[in-house]
């Protein structure tokens, strides 16, 4: 649905992307991640056909955003990171005109705005000025307006800016309701918000893909070991010992010291639980175990350590790129 071949842009002498391929299967949810600066606010608004690239190729529903570009935008649904909307409109009639500009049949428009205006909950405030609502609201409006045409393609640049936890929610659930009918490629710096909502990722740095695909795959990829954590009561020195000493343990990690309880983390290899080790080990020490967890690796783990290791020059070379006027 979404097919990004080797897409470059160059802002005079400065790139801020590089060689950027990628791909997102119809109906798919992806989150698109980066630091500040990073590229991602570029490649968007290209496969928006907000500006064109300098070189490299682009299809959104099987049209090239350069060659085809209004047939893309009947395609499309697009949520800039900050939402152009007519601020002296009424919510109810910003819509509709939005609605009639995409296309939508007079026959459909208002059962169209009035669906979306409950999704995205500004049904209550559809009669008042956009321009005085507060932030929140704006954000609902400008993705009420990025769906109303029922796109194949949703491109949303954080969605979820300037809500507060309860509307957050809501919004997420929206979007993961879009999944199947409709492909959507979502930035945003909210971590937890991606392994929630989306299949998979991309993550970009320097202009570059460094990392990409579903969740797990990442997560093992990058964290090839089990994670356990334990917390003991016992002398930090022979805890720690006698844990490495437990066949398949790769590292004990020392944590905070609470009550006299001190918390290790333990890692081992990939598929080797140690927990009931551990358990045997502590009894006959007699050693009091206050917890004992498994913990599953997140996708901020992966993305820390995907962009320090670009920093650091372990995960090969991130390519020519530097950084965008606005991520």
């Amino acid at each position: 649905m979404i097919e990004v071949e080797h897409l470059t842009k160059n802002y005079g002498l400065v790139n801020a992307i590089s060689d950027v391929s990628f791909s997102v299967a119809p109906g798919q949810i992806v989150g698109f991640l980066g630091p500040n600066g990073a590229g991602k606010s570029t490649t968007m608004r290209i496969l928006a056909c907000f500006m064109p690239a300098s070189s490299g190729v682009a299809r959104v529903a099987g049209h090239d955003v350069f060659r085809e570009s209004m047939e893309v935008r009947r395609r499309i649904g697009y949520l800039p990171e900050s939402v152009p909307l007519y601020t002296d409109m009424r919510v109810a009639a910003y819509l509709e005109f939005v609605a009639e500009v995409k296309g939508v049949s007079r026959a459909e428009r208002r059962r169209r705005v009035a669906d979306v205006m409950d999704r995205c909950m500004v049904a209550d405030v559809q009669n008042r000025l956009i321009g005085k609502l507060s932030k929140g609201y704006r954000q609902r409006v400008g993705l009420a307006q990025a769906i109303v045409s029922d796109p194949e393609v949703l491109i949303l640049d954080e969605p979820t800016i300037g809500l507060d936890p309860k509307q957050i929610t809501e919004i997420r659930s929206l979007i993961k309701s879009l999944a199947g009918q409709h492909t959507v490629i979502l930035s945003t710096h909210i971590l937890p918000e991606v392994s929630m909502v989306c299949d998979a990722v991309i993550i970009i740095n320097k202009g570059a893909i460094v990392a990409q695909g579903p969740i797990d795959t990442l997560v093992d990829q990058f964290f090839p070991t089990a994670r356990v954590e334990v917390e003991i009561v016992g002398p930090p020195p022979s805890v720690r010992d006698k844990i490495r000493a437990i066949p398949g343990v790769l590292s004990v990690q020392d944590g905070a010291i609470t009550n006299g309880a001190g918390r290790y983390v333990v890692e081992a290899a990939r598929g080797r639980d140690v927990r009931a080790e551990i358990f045997q080990l502590a009894a006959q020490q007699r050693w009091d175990l206050v917890e004992l967890k498994r913990v599953g690796m997140t996708l901020e783990e992966v993305f820390i350590r995907v962009v320090a290791g670009e920093e650091a020059g372990e995960a090969g070379e991130p390519g020519k790129a530097g950084g965008e006027p606005r991520s």
